[in-house]
């Protein structure tokens, strides 16, 4: 059961959130005392569950919801969501914490877990967000919070691993099923189910790694206790978004060892893809089998990605090609390392490079420090696109849609978060506004699109973020 909180109050709510539940925003902000664990919906039976998992490449035994409580399903016309406490209090998994979240890591997986749904990207939902002054211990004593997240569900990885490394098949048959059943009924054609279970979920996580890749988000921790068995973003701490183009960049400060960095996601998504067949190897049958699953990443992530990067340059995929491009795209990231350029505007205003006039390419110049390098690159980007005689104002409409504007970088969500703890929530609310709607050119919000300030250099997110 949630431990209740005194003097609660209301951060935000996501209207597109809780419209998926048929709710306007008002009516779930009503539902205070619900939102914050302080009152449970009439029939629910809360539960914690039990997960396992490989911390940082290390086997870290039971895990479980530690501080996250599911308290009801809401049908919806995409099918069940399942509603979660994070932050509601202890639970039988939580080992020594406390149960709690904080004010500023709970505003960080609201904003996020709804950008990444402006972005397109596969990711639970955060319907809320609300608050009390009581104090929670982290490096320093902060004011607790609880969202309320959304998912179809959140089996993880570690879910299977649990049962798998504790020697229980039939429970862990169980929870295949039941997966199976709810989520993947198409595998039972399959003359293995657990195997087509495998394959799926593998080209699942694939194709998601490659969607983070392509906006430039960094998980941060990519736990096996942290990756979704339907290809969900799940869990958000100490994420970031690239900025200053650098494919060694640890978003988060906890990571010493770098095992996280943007450049290792894809393989690490891989790596844990084989600790998933690893669990379920007891159902699967031969090692083979589950092999011949996990040979489905590679060709998965690389034909997704592939074509995000075409879409990125506003380029149609063509086999005539198809070196010109790899080769276009290696020297590209290769300017952008060098030049430390940041991402996101790079290719928001990429689109707006004309093919037979050079001179309107200052904005998008400007972002390098070698601009020679720049006009050689440009070069080539210009054949390509006459190659299939490209129209710059179609073009630029098609690349807009692909590449955002607006992301949620850390420097954003770290005023909206100093303005909440001053109990300011006026830019939590603005921010998600923004971000709802990253693809469109809100000119009125152009401030939040523009290359961060000095001080965000030096912010840092760990694990307790």
């Amino acid at each position: 059961m949630p431990t209740p909180l005194p003097a609660p109050y209301l951060v935000a709510v996501s209207q597109p959130a809780a419209q998926l539940l048929g709710l306007t925003a008002q009516q779930v902000a009503d539902s205070l005392d619900i939102l914050i664990g302080n009152a449970v919906p009439a029939q629910a039976q809360p539960l914690a569950a039990v997960y396992s998992g490989h911390q940082f490449g290390v086997w870290a035994g039971q895990l479980g919801d530690g501080r996250a409580i599911l308290f009801g399903a809401a049908a919806t016309p995409g099918g069940p969501l399942e509603l979660q406490w994070k932050g509601a209090g202890m639970t039988p998994y939580s080992r020594m914490g406390d149960g709690r979240a904080v004010l500023r890591s709970s505003i960080r997986e609201f904003l996020c877990s709804e950008a990444m749904h402006g972005l397109g990207i596969p990711t639970s939902r955060a319907l809320s967000v609300a608050g009390s002054d009581q104090g929670v211990m982290r490096e320093t004593v902060e004011t607790a919070a609880v969202v309320v997240r959304m998912a179809p569900s959140f089996v993880r990885f570690g879910s299977f691993e649990h049962w798998y490394y504790r020697k229980q098949p039939e429970q862990l048959k169980i929870l295949a099923d039941y997966v199976i059943d709810q989520f993947y009924p198409e595998v039972h054609a399959s003359s293995n189910p657990y195997q087509a279970l495998l394959e799926e979920v593998t080209r699942r996580t694939a194709r998601l790694i490659a969607r983070w890749q392509s906006v430039g988000f960094m998980h941060g921790v990519m736990n096996t206790d942290n990756m979704s068995i339907l290809g969900l973003t799940l869990d958000y701490g100490p994420f970031g978004f690239m900025e200053a183009f650098d494919p060694d960049h640890i978003c988060n400060h906890t990571d010493q060892q770098g095992r996280y960095s943007y450049a290792n996601q894809p393989q690490v998504g891989h790596w844990n893809c084989y600790a998933l067949a690893q669990a379920l190897l007891p159902l699967i049958g031969e090692p083979e089998d589950a092999q011949a699953a996990l040979d489905a990443y590679q060709p998965a992530f690389a034909a997704e990605l592939d074509l995000l990067l075409h879409a990125k340059l506003g380029l149609t995929p063509l086999d005539a090609h198809a070196d010109h491009d790899r080769g276009l795209f290696d020297a590209m990231f290769a300017l952008l390392q060098a030049n430390g350029v940041d991402f996101t505007l790079f290719f928001r205003r990429l689109g707006g490079l004309q093919m037979a006039d050079a001179s309107a390419d200052a904005p998008l110049r400007d972002l390098f420090i070698d601009r020679p390098a720049f006009d050689a690159w440009a070069q080539q980007y210009r054949q390509r696109l006459q190659a299939e005689h490209s129209v710059d104002a179609d073009r630029q409409l098609a690349m807009n849609r692909i590449n955002p504007k607006y992301v949620l970088r850390n420097y954003l969500a770290q005023v909206a978060i100093d303005k909440a703890q001053q109990k300011d929530y006026s830019e939590v609310t603005k921010l998600l506004a923004i971000l709802e709607r990253p693809y469109d050119e809100q000119p009125e919000h152009e401030q939040y699109a523009a290359l961060p300030p000095d001080w965000a250099s030096h912010l840092e997110v760990s694990c307790s973020s």
